[in-house]
């Protein structure tokens, strides 16, 4: 049975990720780290098991907890993915691929630091970490 590729990449281009099959799920995030990250009031990650997610070209890793590596160019500093220790997944910032409008968000987290000017549109929110 053929999954579906998506492919996407950094904005300069030396980086360049390929997704197969579905996430097995999408979040937006609050979180003043992911805010910060993307300069954005929250970032929205598509999670992959790892198996399904294929990088090419080099990253530069930061320790962003204890356990989270959050993976960007090294170029142009567009953040590529994130990884936890021991944790069979890979969560993808979506803004990174090519197609737009792929996974939009199932819920929200960290919504303790979300804009009060924000509307979830009747996602499920949380004011801390995923359920």
């Amino acid at each position: 049975m053929n999954q579906p590729l998506h492919e996407g990449g950094c904005a300069c281009g030396a980086v360049r990720v390929r997704v197969a099959g579905a996430p097995k799920e999408v979040n937006l995030c609050h979180c003043m780290t992911c805010r910060r990250i993307h300069g954005a009031p929250f970032g929205v990650y598509a999670i992959f098991p790892r198996d399904a997610f294929a990088v090419t070209g080099q990253t530069v890793a930061w320790a962003s907890s204890a356990t989270g590596r959050r993976h960007h160019c090294p170029l142009c500093g567009s953040p590529v993915y994130l990884a936890f220790d021991g944790v069979d997944e890979i969560e993808v910032p979506t803004g990174i691929f090519d197609e737009t409008g792929l996974y939009p968000p199932q819920y929200e987290i960290w919504c303790k630091s979300a804009e009060p000017w924000h509307d979830a549109q009747g996602r499920p929110r949380f004011v801390r970490g995923a359920p």
